[in-house]
């Protein structure tokens, strides 16, 4: 089995569904710079950014079509591992609908894939820490750190328990395959729906260029307190593919692993030097307030951006390529704490750790770096 996955023998070919999102990106870039390796890119759309590298490969393709799905996917022979970074998200969350979406289009991608990628070893599939707990409640304001095996919600219609129910009768003595669990993603793309990282920086430059103060609009409990881990998506990236090629971490199929960042944070210690770095001036004692919603505030500042945009020699990108205003209401008004343990990885000698702050400021100057913000 070492002999297997030792890369300096075996040519590895990485199939990654939702290459253009936080994590997607981030795997892609750092698996083509690793000897033996190639990779299939799948998305609708391709980045506005896109990699160019022989070692990598763009496929275009709904995977909610099964046709289309089937007629490029099957051509993938050479296949593996296979990286499930995707999800359909047309429905709310928690519902009927959600979970029979995402499970048809992971059934077309296995459909079209498993019968001819014979030499098919690993299959990796992100899902989150919302695993453990229901969005419809009740919800414990008590902090509690979940770990891998903490069970799951009875009678909650949480979309991942689809997913993994499915890996488990169609990959079964077909290949391994292992869960990964982030927090609150933290990365560079225009293609993801929940993004932080572009919310906070839309916000930031709008509020430098009208001269508005920078303000945490959530409630005090998510100010104060720590609710949330950060996962920033170089670890997230390298823990995939550390996990797929180690030895320990495939010993079972269908393992979890958090995948988060470590030390914890909250939002009141960390706000001043967010701050700073997007360069508006942070009133401490006006840093916060209760009566602030991002979805309201920045409802009107479309042409905001555009102008910013232009001022600054930006990409062309519209402001909801990048925030989400109501993704950051219920972020700092969450009434649960969604916390997780590292022991499991730990013990397994996953080592790579960020501090969520380092992990923030990195990003900022990476999407700047891209020419995505000012």
């Amino acid at each position: 089995m070492a002999a297997d996955r030792n890369e300096a023998s075996t040519n590895h070919v990485a199939v990654i569904f939702g290459v253009t999102g936080l994590v997607g990106k981030e795997l892609a870039r750092r698996l083509i710079l690793k000897p033996n390796w190639k990779v299939y890119g799948i998305a609708r759309n391709p980045e506005i950014i896109p990699i160019e590298n022989p070692h990598f490969h763009f496929i275009s393709c709904d995977l909610l079509n099964p046709l289309e799905t089937q007629q490029k996917l099957s051509l993938l022979q050479d296949v593996t591992h296979v990286f499930w970074i995707t999800w359909a998200s047309q429905f709310p969350l928690d519902g009927h609908e959600c979970c029979e979406q995402n499970k048809s289009m992971i059934s077309n991608a296995l459909n079209a894939i498993l019968p001819t990628a014979k030499a098919l070893k690993h299959v990796s599939l992100q899902t989150g820490m919302k695993h453990y707990i229901s969005l419809q409640g009740p919800f414990e304001k008590k902090v509690h750190y979940y770990n891998e095996e903490s069970p799951r919600v009875s009678g909650s219609q949480n979309f991942y328990y689809v997913l993994e129910d499915l890996l488990k009768e169609r990959l079964a003595g077909k290949a391994a395959w292992l869960v990964h669990r982030p927090g609150l993603l933290l990365g560079s793309s225009n293609r993801a729906l929940y993004n932080f990282m572009g919310s906070l920086c839309v916000y930031g430059a709008i509020c430098k260029h009208l001269n508005l103060p920078f303000v945490f609009g959530g409630t005090r409990d998510c100010w104060e307190e720590t609710c949330i881990d950060g996962s920033d998506a170089r670890l997230v990236a390298e823990q995939y593919i550390w996990a797929a090629t180690n030895d320990a971490a495939c010993s079972i199929d269908g393992q979890a692993f958090n995948a988060i960042n470590g030390p914890s944070f909250t939002w009141k210690e960390i706000w001043p030097a967010l701050g700073m770095k997007i360069g508006v001036e942070v009133q401490r004692e006006d840093m916060f307030s209760e009566d602030f919603w991002f979805s309201t505030a920045m409802a009107d500042k479309k042409k905001v951006w555009e102008e910013i945009v232009m001022k600054e020699g930006l990409l062309q990108t519209e402001m909801e390529d990048l925030a989400n205003w109501e993704f950051l209401d219920v972020l700092f008004r969450c009434p649960f704490k969604l916390l997780g343990t590292r022991e499991k990885v730990d013990g397994l000698g996953f080592t790579v750790r960020y501090k969520t702050l380092n992990s923030i400021l990195y990003w900022i100057d990476f999407m700047r770096g891209e020419k995505l913000i000012p």
